[in-house]
């Protein structure tokens, strides 16, 4: 590892997301943001597909370590656990399975490199692609960067695959350390090109911050704080993005319900 990705990882892993004091209840309005950072003109058609006919959802998380969350029930407590329970509440009648292949330190290129593979071993109907934070960390050329997310999304188009992608979190601290804004453009570009949602969670967790629902200059006090209020966040994310999978797949869960 270089001392520069040591250092930025470092920084990452210290400031973490943590809600204001008086925030601290967990509600689903503290959730809340405007609602045109939860729209998508993107369609997940396998997504309503595989909801709508034989009511079984695959869904396959590509991420990082900021998918994750350390502790005996770090895993239930993190995002796609998150997503997969909310989903499972959302669609009645409808088995949701989700799995994770998160891995830490890979760069976008690295990752995309074996989704090949993946596609053909775990076969999702939709991928969640979170990523962007090694390339900005290892300053990856912005070019390279957009053209290895090109090259992902378009093998797992062609196995016949939904594609989701989650870009950067939102710290003010990681100005100090490294430019994101490449790499945040670069992600909305090709989801634009290639036609497919952006979950846009660097800007989701700026208006928190921006809102004050969380104090994003704050440092944990003490790892079972510092967890805790990572877990708060994650559940967030977790309700969000359930809701935008949801929309994006232009899914009415009250039809559901009928159904049953």
């Amino acid at each position: 590892m270089t001392l520069r990705f040591a250092l930025v990882f470092a920084v990452f892993v210290a400031t973490a997301p943590v809600r204001a004091e008086e925030a601290a209840n967990n509600t689903s309005s503290q959730c809340d943001v405007p609602a045109y950072l939860l729209t998508s003109e993107s369609v997940l058609a396998k997504v309503a597909a595989a909801v709508k006919g034989p009511k079984r959802l695959n869904i396959l998380v590509a991420g990082t370590r900021s998918s994750s969350l350390p502790g005996a029930d770090g895993e239930a407590a993190a995002y796609p656990a998150r997503l997969q329970a909310i989903l499972r509440e959302r669609l009645p009648g409808v088995t949701i399975d989700l799995s994770t292949s998160l891995q830490p330190r890979k760069t976008t290129e690295e990752v995309a490199a074996g989704f090949e593979k993946l596609a053909a071993d775990r076969k999702p109907d939709l991928v969640v692609w979170q990523t962007g934070t090694v390339d900005a960390i290892r300053t990856i050329d912005p070019e390279e960067f957009r053209t290895a997310l090109d090259e992902g999304i378009a093998a797992l188009q062609k196995a016949g695959i939904d594609v989701m992608l989650v870009n950067l979190q939102y710290s003010p601290r990681t100005d100090m350390v490294m430019a994101v804004t490449p790499y945040i453009d670069s992600m909305r570009v090709v989801a634009q090109k290639m036609d497919v949602p952006l979950f846009d969670r660097f800007a989701i967790m700026r208006d928190w911050h921006e809102t004050g629902d969380f104090d994003l200059f704050a440092t944990p006090q003490g790892s079972d704080h510092g967890l805790a209020m990572a877990k708060r966040v994650h559940e967030c994310l977790g309700q969000l993005m359930t809701k935008f999978v949801i929309d994006a797949a232009q899914i009415n869960p009250a039809e559901l319900k009928v159904q049953r």
